[in-house]
């Protein structure tokens, strides 16, 4: 098995190359992240049942990829799982852990892919960094929870090196917008030495 995709997903610079990529990679892309023991998954969905341990309150997985972090959902007591992601092939991977209630796609160019208030918790698991999802899905998804919502997140090393990533959060903490609930510095692929911060965030 190569790690072709996963050492070049740090090097993606456009949506319409993230998108190519992540269709590309999708049927090797479980096998891959296992390898390396993908570990935040696990955290982030642990972490914010331990602030929010509801199994019928609905989840709205962002960025679910292949279904890794609605399978961790589950697994931490999350009954009522949809997924959306941007790359088709993935959702074909997501459909099939037979986890979710429902699954749906976006253009990823859509400034506004989210309905007001739908959620009362939105997951962004692996999903907002370098590589990924830019820093304005941060704003996308704490504007899209009604007031008291919880986001729950991460960012991974190399994430973290990237003031535009972080300093998005802290905005919004600084302005009092929001109210950080639970932060932990943890594995992410322990077999390629990466580790991620994993956030609870609650909108003020």
């Amino acid at each position: 098995m190569s790690d072709k995709y996963l050492k070049d997903t740090y090097n993606l610079d456009t949506p319409q190359a993230t998108r190519a990529h992540y269709q590309k990679w999708a049927s090797s892309y479980d096998a891959e992240v296992g390898a390396h023991g993908y570990a935040t998954p696990g955290r982030v969905a642990e972490a914010l049942w331990s602030k929010l341990p509801e199994p019928q309150t609905p989840i709205l997985d962002y960025g679910c990829g292949t279904g890794l972090s609605g399978e961790a959902l589950h697994a931490a007591g999350f009954q009522v799982i949809d997924g959306i992601d941007p790359t088709p092939k993935m959702l074909k991977g997501a459909a099939a852990k037979g986890v979710y209630r429902t699954l749906s796609t976006f253009e990823i160019t859509d400034p506004s892919p989210l309905e007001q208030d739908a959620y009362r918790a939105i997951t962004a698991i692996g999903v907002i960094g370098a590589g990924a999802a830019p820093p304005e899905v941060f704003d996308l998804l704490m504007h899209a929870l009604p007031k008291n919502g919880l986001l729950a997140f991460s960012f991974n090393d190399h994430t973290l090196e990237d003031p535009s990533y972080t300093t998005r959060l802290t905005d919004w903490l600084d302005m009092g917008a929001a109210r950080l609930l639970f932060r932990e510095y943890g594995p992410h692929l322990p077999g390629m030495d990466l580790k991620s911060d994993v956030y609870i965030v609650e909108k003020a």
